[in-house]
């Protein structure tokens, strides 16, 4: 018997305007498991990400997180339940060094930020230390943010993330802006940490390579339906899901080859990203 779903999304619906973003949506996802969501430009993406967040509240739907329902609850909530996230655009605090920007975090998550101020920089730093070594940065960790390449930051943003333990790690568009190098370093990261965490990841990615060669599944959405879902070689075999991408992206063959020319346009319908500080400490 199969382990039960970590994350169940049950036909999940939105509209803005008379517009259907997201049109009947379902899957699951399992502990140890990364599940890519792709799709062509207004494919209702974001869309369905911010509900599973909680910056969007769905018209229709469940959203079960172990079982419990966490659809419109609010994004603090969620993320005391035991959901990360990271963004497409990295959120830490330059003006910190690495290790405080993780301290941050672990302050948030024990509702700590607004006691002991004096002490902050002391707090929890063993433990803010055991994080960034596990994401390859503890020699870096009295380095300010501001002076880091911007893979390693994303690199930060992942340690910010799991200060909370999370059971799901939700990372929208993770690579984004990322060298095709820092880009695989910083999956293969994730993969390692998803099996030593026995955790599960939805991310959602426009780099293709990325994609096929680090997901265990895909489900594509297009015009906001999911078309297919399915291991990666059933997804770049999939003839409705080649005929969405043709002409505006790109496959990835067997050996990392890619078909077709250009990537997804970038989604500007469902593009509500978040922003400010830390992810832990901008839902805590």
């Amino acid at each position: 018997m199969s382990a039960p779903a970590l994350l169940s999304v049950q036909g999940l619906r939105k509209s803005f305007g008379g517009v259907q973003a997201v049109d009947d949506v379902g899957f699951e996802l399992r502990r140890g498991e990364l599940l890519a969501m792709i799709g062509p430009n207004g494919a209702g993406k974001s869309t369905c990400f911010n509900m599973i967040n909680g910056q969007l509240a769905p018209d229709a739907g469940r959203v079960l997180l172990h079982g419990a329902d966490i659809a419109g609850r609010r994004p603090r909530e969620i993320w005391r339940m035991g959901v990360g996230r990271t963004f497409q655009v990295a959120a830490t605090y330059g003006s910190m060094t690495v290790v405080e920007n993780v301290q941050m975090a672990l302050l948030s998550h024990r509702r700590e930020l607004f006691r002991f101020w004096p002490r902050a920089a002391a707090m929890h730093r063993d433990e803010a230390l055991g994080l960034l070594g596990q994401v390859g940065l503890a020699d870096r960790a009295d380095d300010p943010c501001s002076t880091l390449a911007y893979g390693d930051i994303k690199t930060v943003e992942l340690a910010v993330a799991l200060a909370n333990a999370p059971k799901l790690l939700l990372m929208d568009e993770p690579t984004a802006g990322m060298a095709p190098r820092e880009r695989n370093a910083l999956m293969a990261l994730t993969r390692r940490l998803v099996k030593e965490m026995d955790i599960g990841v939805l991310f959602t990615e426009h780099s293709m390579d990325v994609v096929f060669a680090h997901a265990d599944r895909i489900m594509v959405l297009a015009r906001g339906q999911l078309i297919a879902q399915g291991a990666p070689e059933a997804i770049r075999a999939d003839a409705r899901v080649a005929e969405v991408y043709f002409g505006s992206g790109k496959l990835v063959q067997a050996g990392g080859a890619a078909s077709g020319s250009g990537g997804p346009a970038r989604d500007s319908r469902d593009s509500a990203r978040g922003s400010g500080g830390p992810a832990g400490t901008a839902n805590g």
